[in-house]
């Protein structure tokens, strides 16, 4: 019986755990996920410091000229105390000096000797960090479940920590099954074809932050095909396409219960890849995708992503769609959700005119998708849709202003 895609995602994130933990030197650690809640160990920035070159200054000393008692530079240990009718040279992140109520920056006063006229409207506290203002000690400053970018790296910098607990990479072994698929380094005949499911499934695992191993090509038997299942036993999943249809060469099914797999659902009801099939056998999970290459893809990417993301500990597991603007009209035959993948603008959505499930090329040009439910038998152009990235780089062959 097929289950809704929404029925089949549930199913992922109720079964589906996080791997081990392993901690990792912080230059390492980048797109890694924390495992554990960071917490600051110190107030940042730790002093109270200058943010500009300038003076340290008594307000009511505004409009004087006082004279310039001492110099403290970034790095200073200074003991200064800073009296009225006097003021504090500064540099930028020095310590502000004991008494100090604003700072007024360089371009601010007038020069005159070794004396100064300070400006007429000095603001208490003007260009002072203070201590703990961006970040207080004892704050969690970046919770489990955060994939670490350069700006969260920054902020562990900052905070001196140069080891991090972080979620290990999912292990996903790749096969795929057919007798007529050759890999790209060989040669083929007039009814083979060579094997792009595997090479895309690899490929899109390392780009959601797995590891991706090829196991090889399994012949149409029974036998071969168990020993590629075997192969893969260890992976936190596996990941296959094709051979779980009706026909008579199709026994990937069959090995995978010869190894007690456990079945978790066996079809989706949605085009293109109602035969999908996910389970788990002991601690490996189990997808079985469809064998045409346009439908694996869209599956992976809608259930493939839900495992893996799961897998790799995050928190954020859910996919946020995107409201676009239809570019074209759509129609379609209602029955059962519909992925289909196009191309995101920023501002429209337009969809690939070549849908066929057994293509190659559309996804090649595609940048995102949506899924159309099932009732929809047509979209006019104009209308809000929801779409899901693909792969964004918002870069364009033609420049726009940047400006707001």
């Amino acid at each position: 019986m097929s289950v809704s895609l929404e029925k089949a995602l549930d199913i992922i994130f109720e079964n589906v755990g996080s791997c081990s933990t392993e901690i990792l030197p912080l230059n390492l650690a980048q797109g890694r996920v924390i495992s554990k809640d960071v917490s600051a160990g110190i107030n940042l920035p730790p002093y109270d410091n200058s943010a500009m070159d300038g003076y340290a200054v008594k307000c009511e000393d505004e409009n004087r000229v006082v004279d310039v008692v001492a110099t403290i530079f970034a790095g200073d240990n200074s003991n200064e105390i800073l009296a009225k009718g006097s003021v504090i040279k500064i540099m930028t992140g020095a310590c502000i000096p004991s008494g100090t109520e604003a700072i007024v920056p360089i371009e601010d006063v007038e020069v005159i000797d070794g004396s100064v006229r300070l400006p007429s409207d000095i603001k208490m506290n003007n260009h002072i960090r203070r201590s703990g203002e961006d970040v207080k000690k004892g704050s969690i400053i970046i919770e489990r479940g955060t994939t670490l970018s350069a700006y969260q790296t920054s902020l562990l910098a900052s905070q001196g920590i140069s080891y991090i607990d972080v979620y290990k990479k999912p292990s996903v072994a790749v096969f795929a099954t057919g007798e007529e698929l050759k890999m790209p380094y060989e040669s083929i005949e007039a009814h083979q074809l060579f094997n792009s499911n595997s090479q895309t499934i690899l490929a899109r695992s390392s780009e959601l932050g797995a590891v991706g191993v090829f196991t090889g090509s399994a012949k149409d038997n029974l036998d071969d095909i168990k020993e590629h299942i075997k192969n893969s036993l260890g992976h936190d999943l596996i990941v296959t396409s094709g051979g779980v249809s009706v026909g008579d060469a199709d026994f990937t099914k069959e090995g995978f219960e010869y190894f007690d797999f456990e079945p978790l659902f066996e079809k989706i009801d949605i085009k293109p890849g109602k035969p999908t099939l996910f389970g788990k056998i002991e601690n490996s999970y189990v997808l079985n995708l469809p064998g045409n290459p346009m439908a694996a893809s869209l599956i992976f990417e809608i259930f493939g992503e839900a495992i893996i993301s799961r897998l790799s500990g995050k928190s954020s597991i859910y996919r946020k769609p995107i409201i676009a603007k239809l570019k074209n009209e759509l129609k379609i035959r209602a029955g059962r959700d519909t992925i289909i993948a196009g191309f995101y603008d920023g501002e429209e959505f337009e969809v690939s005119q070549k849908r066929s499930p057994g293509m190659v090329s559309p996804l090649a040009h595609a940048n995102a998708f949506m899924v159309v439910s099932s009732s929809v038998e047509k979209i006019v152009s104009g209308e809000d849709v929801k779409i899901m990235p693909l792969v964004f780089e918002f870069s364009s062959k033609t420049r726009e202003s940047l400006l707001t």
